[in-house]
């Protein structure tokens, strides 16, 4: 079995998301273009593109890239009565903590 490419993982998201791929050009901040080429798979989306689409389609990034998930490696508690406001800082955490591991892998020091 073939892992899905970049470009299959984004449309997945929008199909996810409910959105088209004007919309999520617009709320991406990227060309409509550089967006049909990227999930088309002809053109390799920046990392600043990747976050961008993740954040507007409301998946991680590892979700778009496939690399391990911290999501699966994270532990936290919650109480019976947490719920949405839980989720929603559940999400926000992975998002810095998959973007923290991003930057390492790229060798990117942001702690200057």
């Amino acid at each position: 079995m073939t892992t899905p490419s970049i470009g299959k993982r984004i449309e997945k998201a929008l199909i996810a998301a409910n959105m088209n791929r004007r919309e999520l050009a617009v709320k991406a901040g990227i060309s409509q273009p550089t967006l049909s080429e990227i999930i088309a798979d002809t053109l390799p989306a920046k990392a600043n593109e990747l976050l961008a689409i993740a954040a507007a389609t409301g998946c991680t990034l590892t979700e778009l890239t496939s690399t391990p998930t911290i999501a699966d490696r994270v532990q936290y508690a919650s109480t019976p009565n947490s719920g949405e406001n839980m989720r929603r800082m559940r999400e926000q955490l992975l998002h810095f903590m998959e973007l923290d591991a991003y930057l390492d892998d790229q060798g990117i020091d942001v702690r200057a």
